[in-house]
């Protein structure tokens, strides 16, 4: 089955296919309504990120979740399209805070406007999630405002950096559990609770989610590092360029020896790398480095506790479209 794109959802089930397809078709006509305005220039704002695409995992689990209750449920799509606003809110900010240039292969809103015009548009994205989820009941609404709080606390935590004392590794993959894993969650918990599946289904869904989303935020890590191409929709070593410490450059920083290769790359990490030259040597001694591979490792390792808090559900389609998502985040990065 090819409905989770990029992603490489499988199944061999041409029901269950049709089905997300359709459900993902009908997100797409509600988020392109929701970013609606009266205001010519907020809804070509709006629409910006939304036109670019991008691969709507966050919706796609929705769906998927929702199939272990009735999927055609009212609540199903509006919670999908909610969590992909929010996402995209998140992305208008983020690209204010890292000054990036571009965003899925499109010039980012920052780049094309302005810093107060990208941060107004996220403001703009949140309130319509907002008035969309004030119909799907208290709990939604408290369950959002809590996702909310773990996505600006890791945030915050990421800016701050670890505390004395603090793994650095260790933090930052608390930190991505609250930035990226905490929305991937609640998608898993909204399509389960909404479609009305059982409790046990529900706790089951969301800690896949988290363990799933913070899975494919290491691989992006990593794809950042070791990939020639722009698989992530920006330059390849955008966070190296940026210096943003990802788990590749953490797992050097622990093992660096004294070796004349490990001393240059400490040396590029600890300068500016906004040129062409030293960003392309760091680049090179990085993927060259260990580090990279013990990066994959960690991601082999959350990878298969996702795929372990799938066990309790019943084998058939739906199971099997999640845990081909297990298998992919690791391959994409190989």
């Amino acid at each position: 089955m090819t409905s989770g794109g990029s992603f490489g959802l499988s199944s061999s089930d041409a029901a269950l296919e049709a089905e997300l397809r359709d459900g993902m078709s009908s997100v797409e006509a509600a988020l392109y309504e929701a970013v609606k305005s009266d205001f010519p220039f907020v809804a070509e704002a709006s629409r910006h990120l939304v036109a670019a695409g991008g691969k709507r995992f966050r919706p796609l689990l929705v769906l998927l979740a929702a199939q272990y209750g009735d999927p055609s449920a009212p609540g199903v799509v509006p919670a999908a399209v909610v969590v992909e606003l929010t996402h995209l809110a998140t992305l208008y900010h983020d690209d204010v805070m890292d000054e990036a240039a571009l965003r899925r292969g499109a010039v980012s809103a920052n780049a094309r406007w302005d810093n107060t015009v990208a941060i107004l548009t996220g403001d703009f994205l949140f309130a319509r999630a907002s008035d969309i989820l004030a119909d799907l009941g208290p709990d939604a609404v408290r369950l959002q405002a809590r996702t909310f709080e773990r996505l600006v606390t890791g945030q915050i935590r990421e800016t701050v950096g670890p505390n004395a004392g603090d793994d650095p590794i260790e933090h930052y993959l608390s930190v991505l559990a609250d930035k990226t894993g905490s929305l991937i969650a609640t998608s898993g918990r909204f399509g389960a609770m909404l479609s009305g599946a059982d409790d046990a289904v529900v706790d089951i869904m969301t800690r896949f989610g988290e363990r799933i989303g913070l899975a494919f935020q290491l691989a992006d890590d990593i794809i950042d590092v070791a990939s020639d191409s722009t698989e992530l929709g920006k330059a390849t070593g955008t966070d190296l360029r940026e210096g943003v410490a990802t788990l590749p450059v953490l797992h050097f920083r622990r093992t660096a020896g004294a070796a004349a290769a490990d001393r240059r790359l400490l040396e590029l990490l600890d300068r500016d790398l906004s040129d062409d030259a030293p960003h392309a040597e760091a680049l090179a001694l990085l993927r060259a480095h260990p580090a990279l591979e013990a990066a994959r490792d960690d991601l082999r390792r959350v990878a298969d506790d996702a795929r372990s808090v799938l066990d309790p559900l019943p084998d058939g389609a739906v199971r099997q479209a999640l845990e081909s998502l297990c298998t992919t985040v690791v391959t994409r990065t190989t």
